[in-house]
Parts: structure tokens; sequence; C-alpha cells
């Protein structure tokens, strides 16, 4: 009998009925009928200054980010739909990604990150749906020794793909999203099972 794959689904997005939390959350409800435990975070509830080492040198780790980090070691896969800013990136994302990466106390180095399994996706008004941004999470993840799968999806006009419950209009992009999380939660399964 196999462990149950424990997933981390969250977004990039700071914004009240992000299109990106909407869509990490239906990649989790893939995920789950998999048979993945899946815990949804949003960032929103877990505010952070931005990084500076002098903050860091005299105050230590923010509370916040100590729970970011014991969360993330608390699960083997990352769920992540990022929304594009300028062709890259949130600075939430990438805030959170640089507060996850300080090593604390004994760790390991990159201790929420070596050895994790992510697939990325992203939603936005735009019409190449976020696709740039992806570019730039799949290398930055990459660097800090997580492996990403190479299954990702893009959501492009983003104000009108979704329905109110924040399931996906159009029922192939749904279908692809949730087997996105499908995915992950077996690759996981079998590398950490």
């Amino acid at each position: 009998m196999t462990a149950t794959p424990r997933i981390l689904a969250f977004s990039g997005s700071l914004r009240e009925g992000s299109y990106n939390q909407k869509l990490v959350g239906v990649a989790a409800s893939g995920a789950r009928a998999a048979g993945a435990e899946v815990t949804e975070l949003q960032f929103r509830d877990l505010p952070l200054p931005v990084y500076d080492a002098d903050l860091e040198a005299r105050e230590g780790m923010p509370a916040n980010a100590v729970k970011l980090k014991d969360i993330m070691k608390a699960h083997q896969g990352f769920l992540i739909a990022s929304p594009e800013y300028n062709s890259s990136l949130s600075g939430a994302l990438k805030n959170a990604i640089d507060w996850a990466s300080r090593k604390v106390a004994d760790e390991t180095p990159l201790a929420c990150f070596a050895g994790k399994t992510a697939a990325i996706m992203a939603a936005s008004p735009g019409a190449v749906g976020g696709l740039r941004g992806l570019i730039h999470l799949r290398a930055i993840l990459g660097n800090i020794q997580v492996l990403v799968l190479p299954e990702q999806k893009v959501i492009p006009n983003a104000h009108e793909a979704f329905k109110d419950d924040g399931t996906l209009k159009d029922t192939a992009q749904q279908d692809a999203v949730k087997s996105i999380g499908a995915r992950l939660a077996t690759v996981v399964g079998k590398l950490h099972g």
C-alpha cells in the first residue's frame, strides 16, 4: 500500500476572485480525484514583507514565512497557477519563493523545494494566457531543484473563461486542467509512494 500523495495548490495572485486561484482550484480537484490529499493556500492569508536580507538578519524569519515553509515542507508536490505580470511571474509568487528558499537552523538547503515535483499553469485576460511568465517560473523552479512536469496549461481571455462556481466554461479546458492535477498526483505517488 502506498502513501497518499500530498500536494499544495496555490497561485501567485493576491487578488480577491483571482483567475489563477480559480484555475489552481480546478487542477486541485483533478489531483483529489486521482487520490491525492490537496491543501489549497492563498498567499493573501500569509502576508509577507518584500524579501530583505537586512530585515532577515535583524529580525529573523517573519512568522508567516516560517508558516509558509512548514506548509511547503509537509507536501511532496506543488500545483502552481502563476499570473503573468509584465511578461513574468508576479512579485507575490517570487517573494514567497525567495522567503521559502532561505535556510534556517539545521535544515538542509532548499528544504522546501529540493526533491519536490510541480505542475504549472496560468490564466490571463490576454491572448497568450500567461505563457511568457511560465517560462520564467519553470526556470526558477528548476534552479531550486524542483522537478517541473512538462505538461502545462494556459487559459487566455480568462475574464471570460470561468463560470460563477470557479469552473471553466469550456469543458475541454476544464478536463485538461484537471488532468494536469491528476498527472501530478500520479507522479508524486510514484516518486514518494
